[in-house]
């Protein structure tokens, strides 16, 4: 792929910015999709967002700095939510639900060292990276597709989830090829800025939480503990684990980065970290998010630095409740064209890569790719309450089951002999 400035590559402060702001954007549309997960008070779910960017931003800045070091957004882990939420639903008490997010932090942690990680970087073939690539794309639809059409929306929301995806997404992608240089950053920006302001045009804000300007609460999680729930968590972790290492290794493989075997280890073990502050402070754990190489291939940069920038902000804003009250309040289908568009880009990358590797050189092949995908899907929109609760958190995650299926059709059924 040809970029215009590579992993270390330092910026001009003003091409700086504006490839930060893309970051800082899609930053706050990867949180902003999973701060409904709090409870209490409108107050106390307002704290809890602060503290989730307050997290997430740090994490995000080690990683940079002395982690992975490569431009990976980091956000809420998707599986998580999907544990957090069963464990509500099934009336397991808050503290001990976050005390076994801070235990499988510290499990992550423990086993980033030792030559764990280097056994596992030699199962991520170039076949095996572009199917990731692909995953995060296909495995995000329901997602996208109910932030487009949300369930509390009504019939003119949803007509104009519609009509916005139909401009919007044509729109950027016209942007995308017309606009040259840094401007090709302003995309994403531009979309969020219009999208918001034709959509509160038509549907005016509702009245928000009254904040007086400062928001506070227990910082720290009363720590308990639950056998079963943490085997449940453990499931959870499992799934968490093989998306940070595909991240990391999609992502370097993509970008032909130099020592990917440090850089995984001090990625996950970052991530494992801050995971135990996460649940330490009753929010959810950090993880590596696989959609950074759609930003890149949309945009030509992958410095590291443009990231800085932006996870710096985060930690600020988390200080000021009034500024996370805004950007929590950026409406769900501009959110869901946004991530629409960037995961066309994430795939475009996939099937550059795949075209440039060779991967798809025999049917054989093909298959490798396909049917993962296939069974992605199919496990992400598979019913809940089909498999026992310990595993569902599980199988219940499209992406790690094709990141599983991938492995087995490329290590076993379809080996290369040579």
């Amino acid at each position: 792929m040809k970029l215009k400035y590579n992993i270390d590559d330092k910026l001009p402060v003003g091409q700086m910015f504006i490839y930060a702001l893309q970051w800082f954007i899609l930053s706050v549309a990867v949180i902003s999709t999973s701060v409904f997960v709090a409870q209490g008070s409108p107050q106390e779910r307002l704290f809890f967002a602060q503290k989730l960017f307050a997290v997430v931003g740090v994490a995000g800045v080690v990683q940079v700095l002395w982690g992975h070091r490569m431009p990976l957004v980091v956000g809420p882990a998707s599986v998580l939510l999907v544990g957090v939420l069963s464990s509500l639903g099934a009336g397991a008490p808050v503290g001990a639900i976050y005390s076994c997010i801070a235990i499988g932090g510290a499990l992550i942690v423990l086993l980033s060292f030792g030559g764990m990680m280097d056994k596992v970087r030699k199962l991520f073939t170039p076949r095996i990276v572009v199917v990731i690539l692909m995953l995060i794309a296909f495995t995000l639809a329901p997602v996208i597709k109910n932030l487009i059409f949300p369930d509390r929306a009504n019939a003119q929301q949803h007509l104009f989830g519609l009509i916005f995806t139909l401009v919007g997404s044509v729109g950027m992608v016209v942007l995308n090829r017309k606009l040259t240089g840094v401007a090709k950053s302003l995309v994403v920006p531009i979309a969020l800025i219009v999208g918001s302001v034709a959509y509160y045009a038509l549907f005016p804000m509702q009245q928000g939480v009254e904040t007086s300007g400062v928001i506070g609460g227990k910082i720290f999680n009363d720590f308990s503990f639950d056998w079963s729930l943490l085997i449940a968590f453990v499931i959870c972790y499992i799934a968490l684990l093989i998306n940070d290492i595909g991240s990391i290794e999609s992502l370097g493989v993509m970008l032909d980065a130099k020592d990917m075997g440090g850089r995984l280890k001090r990625g996950v073990r970052i991530t494992g970290a801050m995971n135990i502050v996460a649940g330490s402070m009753g929010v959810l754990g950090p993880v590596n998010y696989s959609m950074s190489p759609g930003v890149i291939a949309s945009t030509g940069c992958a410095s590291r630095w443009a990231l800085l920038p932006a996870t710096l902000l985060l930690v600020l804003c988390s200080l000021f409740p009034d500024v996370i009250l805004v950007l929590t309040s950026i409406p769900d289908q501009v959110i869901g064209v946004i991530l629409l568009f960037l995961m066309g880009t994430q795939l475009s990358a996939g099937f550059e890569m795949a075209h440039s590797t060779n991967s798809i050189g025999s049917f054989s092949g093909a298959m490798t790719i396909s049917l993962p995908i296939m069974l992605a899907m199919l496990f992400q929109l598979m019913p809940r309450g089909i498999v026992p609760a310990v595993i569902e958190p599980l199988v219940g995650n499209g992406f790690a089951m094709g990141v599983i299926a991938v492995l087995v059709m490329e290590h076993v059924i379809n080996r290369n002999k040579e």
